[in-house]
């Protein structure tokens, strides 16, 4: 059974960069699509990023597209996603989601295309 565990929320300044991480276990990672999303006070979950299972194909939300990057490494099984140039919009409940796929080049930004989910990191940012 798939489990993650996401790390590395804080609370950051504007401006500052973060590292999240996005640990699985009881599964490899490798064969899994991975998708981050975030939920903000009060708002509705919405997504941030995705990455393939060959993490060639990586789509962004635009609210983050060009400050954030997602990546994945095989050999740790962890996806991460690095946060830069923060502001307090960014400010939500941050959550790594995976789907088991036999397609290498998809990455959906859809949330009921996830089957497992982590249990959040939260990231504040103040201005």
């Amino acid at each position: 059974q798939m489990q993650l565990v996401e790390s590395g929320g804080g609370l950051m300044q504007s401006g500052e960069s973060l590292r999240l991480s996005c640990v699985a276990s009881g599964s490899l990672l490798n064969y899994y699509v991975v998708g981050w999303f975030r939920q903000a006070p009060g708002k509705e979950r919405e997504a941030v990023s995705s990455v393939s299972i060959g993490g060639d194909i990586i789509t962004y939300a635009d609210s983050v597209k060009g400050r954030f990057t997602a990546s994945r490494d095989k050999v740790k099984n962890t996806v991460y996603l690095d946060l830069n140039s923060l502001k307090p919009e960014d400010t939500a409940v941050y959550y790594c989601a995976a789907k088991r796929s036999q397609y290498f080049a998809i990455a959906p930004m859809d949330e009921p295309f996830y089957d497992y989910w982590g249990q959040g990191t939260q990231v504040t940012v103040s201005s």
